[in-house]
């Protein structure tokens, strides 16, 4: 009785001994670091579960867990194993184990994109449809769908030109994003951001409306890419509109030349009539002009106070400012004419 006793002792023992080692193998394996070179993006199919995850990791190599290993330490000791689907950043010296607290997270990757300020719709659906990331799907009813939730009064019943109404800005999204998703955020935030600049404007602005306020910077954003300039060029045109002088801007001809544009504005077009020729309409043109980012509009809504009627550029992306036309005429003979 006494040696069955030892004996089953011994069992015990060794059983134990046996699951401890088997336990310590099991967390040393699921805490080593993962077999990465570099940030990797990793991807999560939709009806995967968290087996089929590890078995994804052990196919590309990322990890050496065997498969009695992983359906030992799923089962008792891994906690949380609701994978969720997507894409995330695994890096190196990510484990299983942090890797998996990723996955059960759903902390996806958040990739970006950036639509820059001063470049028409049309390119910014050419930059939307050139991202790998984004699933496309921008037509005209997705572009209306864009801004027709809009809360705004001023937007868009009678706006039929969806053309400066998104804020310039980089936005993330995670991947299978719509790109008519990224296009509603955008107006959404410029929504937001008007309706507080708007509020805060200089007093007795030649702008009767947020959407004017969107015209004139758009055409500050076409104008100059010098930042200590916007204000500037804000305040010339404000006295322009104040004047009752044509703004006589060149960008607001090209937009009315349209895709036939060639680079080369020539007399002929600063005469041609469009309503968009502000050498030949007085005012603002009917529609913004471009995509204009927060700058532009604090801008255009805060104008420096100047005596300038006039600018011209230097070549170098700035401009000499003038107020007499005499002075201005000089100075497009010494940097325009020269040229």
């Amino acid at each position: 009785m006494k040696r069955l006793f030892v004996f089953l002792l011994v069992v015990l023992v060794l059983t134990a001994v046996g699951a401890g080692a088997g336990v310590l193998y099991i967390s040393d394996k699921v805490n080593s670091s993962l077999s990465l070179q570099q940030e990797t993006l990793f991807t999560i199919d939709k009806g995967s579960n968290a087996y089929r995850t590890i078995k994804q990791l052990r196919n590309k190599e990322y990890t050496n867990v065997t498969p009695l290993v992983g359906k030992l330490w799923l089962k008792f000791f891994a906690g949380n194993t609701s994978v969720k689907s997507g894409t995330y950043m695994i890096k190196p010296g990510d484990s299983l184990v942090s890797a998996f607290n990723t996955f059960t997270q759903g902390d996806e990757y958040l990739f970006a994109v950036s639509l820059v300020e001063g470049l028409t719709l049309s390119q910014w659906i050419e930059i939307l449809n050139g991202h790998g990331e984004l699933v496309f799907d921008i037509d005209r009813r997705t572009l209306n769908q864009s801004i027709g939730q809009s809360t705004a009064s001023w937007c868009c019943d009678e706006v039929e030109h969806n053309e400066g109404l998104y804020l310039a800005d980089t936005y993330f999204f995670t991947k299978g994003t719509k790109a008519s998703e990224i296009l509603s955020r955008a107006h959404s935030a410029l929504v937001d951001y008007i309706a507080v600049a708007w509020q805060q404007r200089a007093v007795d602005l030649p702008l009767h409306s947020p959407y004017e306020a969107l015209i004139l910077a758009s055409i500050i954003e076409k104008e100059t890419a010098v930042p200590e300039e916007r204000d500037l060029i804000a305040g010339v045109f404000v006295n322009r509109l104040n004047s009752n002088m044509r703004l006589q801007t060149d960008p607001t001809v090209i937009y009315g030349i349209g895709p036939s544009f060639d680079g080369n504005i020539t007399r002929k077009h600063l005469r041609t009539p469009t309503p968009y020729n502000t050498y030949v309409i007085k005012g603002l043109p009917p529609t913004p002009i471009a995509m204009a980012g927060k700058a532009a509009i604090e801008a255009a809504l805060k104008p420096r106070e100047t005596d300038a009627l006039y600018f011209v550029a230097k070549g170098d992306g700035s401009h000499q400012f003038s107020t007499t036309l005499d002075a201005h005429n000089a100075a497009v003979r010494k940097y325009q004419l020269k040229r």
